[in-house]
């Protein structure tokens, strides 16, 4: 039988990429965005719907794991993609800012994965994909309430393990480093540092080195990384694409991590 993936944040980037991949080899897909009536290329392929799923609404969630049974049957494998990310001094950054990057990277995703589960749990199969960040796994400067979400969203997932694997459902945490999406333009909410000068000098100092840091254009490669942990038929749970800053991470300690980062970027 043809098996169905459920993706959110499917607009743009890692999950239009890897809708389309999942396309070409043969899924169903329903591919989920904020804003679906503004899509232009995935409505006209063969095997896709289209829908709408906000992780901060509850009753779109809903709707479209309703709409993406009703017309594929079940959902095999789900992959929590929408993503957002604030950048900035922890002091200076909103309330509300904090709140809407839980929300969506942390509350979003158990939310959606709580509207996939029943099927899944009834079909005592599926798989559940979280897509967590190099930065889930390494912390970096002024990306502290980013890197929390990320960190998160790895517990949660090891956690998950232990609940749903004996039920047939597998867990895994795609752990995409550093590419050219338009989520740098679109997804990031900057704080502004500059208005405390403890912060500010280094701030820009940091902002001017990761504008110049060599992002990769192969997103194809996360889509493919993603289609492996799908049908790998493994207990895998992580699967790092891109990423020398995890190796990196792993192979220092505490100190000697710090240093490196300070130095790369004049802190």
């Amino acid at each position: 039988m043809t098996q169905t993936i459920l993706i959110t944040g499917a607009s743009s980037g890692f999950g239009r990429e890897t809708a389309k991949l999942f396309q070409q080899k043969g899924w169903n897909v329903i591919a989920t965005m904020r804003s679906p009536e503004k899509e232009t290329e995935l409505n006209r392929l063969n095997n896709v719907l289209v829908t709408r799923l906000d992780v901060m609404d509850k009753q779109s969630m809903e709707d479209a794991v309703k709409q993406g049974t009703e017309k594929f049957g079940n959902i095999d494998v789900l992959l929590n993609n929408a993503g957002f990310a604030v950048m900035g001094a922890m002091e200076t950054t909103t309330e509300e800012s904090i709140r809407r990057e839980f929300d969506v990277n942390v509350l979003g995703l158990i939310n959606v994965t709580k509207a996939v589960l029943p099927g899944m749990r009834a079909n005592k199969a599926g798989i559940i994909i979280n897509v967590s960040s190099a930065f889930g796994v390494a912390a970096f400067p002024f990306f502290p309430i980013y890197n929390a979400s990320k960190f998160a969203v790895e517990g949660l997932t090891e956690s998950l393990q232990f609940e749903l694997r004996p039920l047939g459902i597998n867990l895994k945490i795609v752990e995409p480093g550093g590419y050219n999406t338009n989520f740098s333009t679109t997804s990031i909410d900057v704080a502004d540092s500059g208005n405390i000068q403890e912060y500010s000098e280094r701030f820009t100092k940091f902002t001017k080195g990761i504008n110049s840091f060599p992002f990769s254009d192969n997103i194809s490669e996360v889509a493919e990384k993603i289609y492996e942990a799908a049908t790998d038929n493994s207990d895998r749970l992580r699967y790092p694409v891109g990423a020398d800053l995890i190796d990196t991470r792993k192979n220092m300690d505490d100190e000697a991590y710090y240093q490196m980062i300070a130095n790369q970027f004049g802190l």
